[in-house]
């Protein structure tokens, strides 16, 4: 069964994007961002939430394409509609997801957002969060896990300082 891995920036307090899905206050380039992307070629599917999607779609990503053209995509949502020439899959809820882990050629990329990690980690799901912590307080937005998240105790996989407050951390979840 292929791993489902959680890597997201994050701020210093705990939120993935600030109001209005700003993420002005993370690095768009540097050496933790080359990493990410270097870490992007080795996921099999990509897995959002409607949010997560959308913001795409904000930034200028086409109705139905594939923010992620190297992998297979899947958007979990009750609401998002899609043209029928999408270029990504539509799941209504997360009932496919063991034949997901099971048939899916690699590991698979959760990039958001907090409410469908809620929902992963809520049914044991995730297998390790990755995150890219930077040195910044955005005070709200949307957290890195929405309320109601079971706690759980993290074991460090690697840690990676970049200087300058930037830091990459991999965690297993049990």
């Amino acid at each position: 069964m292929h791993p489902i891995i959680y890597d997201v920036a994050v701020s210093a307090d705990g939120y993935i994007c600030g109001p209005d899905a700003d993420v002005s206050a993370f690095p768009h380039s540097g050496p933790i961002v080359d990493d990410y992307m270097a870490r992007l070629q080795n996921y099999a599917v990509a897995l959002m939430g409607r949010a997560t999607y959308e913001f795409g779609l904000a930034h200028g990503l086409p109705p139905g394409a594939n923010p992620y053209p190297h992998m297979r995509s899947i958007v979990v949502s009750s609401k998002l509609e899609l043209p029928e020439t999408s270029e990504i899959e539509l799941w209504r809820d997360l009932s496919a997801l063991n034949t997901l882990r099971q048939q899916a050629e690699g590991p698979i990329y959760l990039c958001g957002g907090g409410v469908l990690a809620q929902a992963l980690a809520q049914a044991c799901h995730l297998s390790e969060l990755r995150l890219k912590r930077a040195p910044c307080i955005l005070g709200s937005g949307i957290p890195l896990f929405a309320p109601g998240t079971p706690s759980f105790t993290l074991s460090l996989l690697e840690q990676r300082d970049y200087g300058n407050g930037l830091l990459y951390q991999a965690f297993r979840i049990p």
